[in-house]
């Protein structure tokens, strides 16, 4: 069977899961990643073709994309602000909004003073997407990163490796912590969020591939991981320094009530490109 003819019936098998856009782009990165095939070639050449065993490593990833197994985890891999990382099971799969909170904190530092090293943690770094997107592009930076799970902090290592930047990753339960062991410029998270009550509007193959311990929180305690964080903020962030967030969209007032309470300064709350409320930022002007 020619390639033009399998992507017709790979798209039509997957309709009664995905509309035919996602799926079109399904079948591409798959061509691309399996087969070094990129959409213009298909385009130029309308004969190539597959083999036998080609056609068993493609029915294989449509079945498991039928069971809704995200493209991520079955590739291994995702792109986040620019850079290849290593996806699975033991990590959430990097979204866009989170590469908007990247851009914010690169913005607001990459014009600091060049002689000044900053000194950034990440809480919950999961695949380390926020701390490796960071060093990355403030190389003038010392970048940490904390995670509860091994298994993450695992995937973290392997992609701070492959993308050439150094981290220094430790494995602690932050909600255990009363103080950091270093002061910092910069403290971000993007800790879970997800109230059980909300679990009716995740997607499938969020809800049953994507690691829960990442995503949810308890209805009665939706903000248990932004108190502790913003309590160890304010012993351990420097004068004028800054923390950030990504927040769950319907908790934008009381993430701001919170901070306002705890006595941060220049609080920030901004909308994702989807016009929800996802991301705040505030300061400290000394250390407490």
């Amino acid at each position: 069977m020619k390639i033009k003819q399998y992507r017709t019936q790979f798209i039509q098998e997957l309709a009664p899961f995905y509309d035919a856009y996602e799926a079109e782009s399904f079948f591409y990165l798959i061509l691309e990643d399996k087969f070094r095939l990129r959409q213009i070639d298909l385009a130029l050449n309308h004969e190539l073709t597959f083999t036998d065993k080609d056609f068993v490593l493609l029915d294989s990833i449509l079945e498991q994309l039928k069971k809704e197994i995200p493209i991520q985890y079955l590739l291994g891999k995702t792109s986040f602000y620019g850079l290849d990382f290593e996806v699975n099971e033991n990590v959430l799969i990097p979204r866009p909004e989170t590469e908007e909170l990247v851009e914010w904190i690169i913005n607001d530092n990459a014009a600091l003073d060049k002689t000044k090293k900053l000194k950034i943690l990440d809480i919950g770094t999961g695949s380390g997407c926020i701390a490796v997107s960071l060093a990355k592009n403030l190389p003038n930076s010392d970048v940490y990163a904390i995670d509860v799970s091994k298994k993450a902090l695992e995937t973290a290592k392997r992609n701070a490796i492959n993308n050439k930047v150094e981290i220094t990753f430790m494995f602690k339960n932050i909600l255990d912590l009363e103080i950091l062991k270093y002061d910092y410029d910069i403290i971000v998270s993007n800790p879970p969020y997800v109230r059980e009550l909300e679990k009716e509007e995740i997607k499938k193959n969020v809800l049953d591939y994507e690691p829960h311990l990442a995503l949810f929180v308890k209805d009665n305690d939706a903000l248990i991981f932004y108190k502790k964080i913003a309590g160890l903020a304010k012993k351990n962030l420097l004068p004028n320094g800054q923390l950030y967030f990504e927040i769950n969209q319907y908790l934008g007032k009381e993430m701001t009530n919170l901070l306002e309470e705890m006595n941060f300064e220049n609080i920030d709350l901004r909308k994702d490109i989807y016009d929800n409320y996802r991301m705040i930022s505030c300061k400290v002007s000394k250390k407490q």
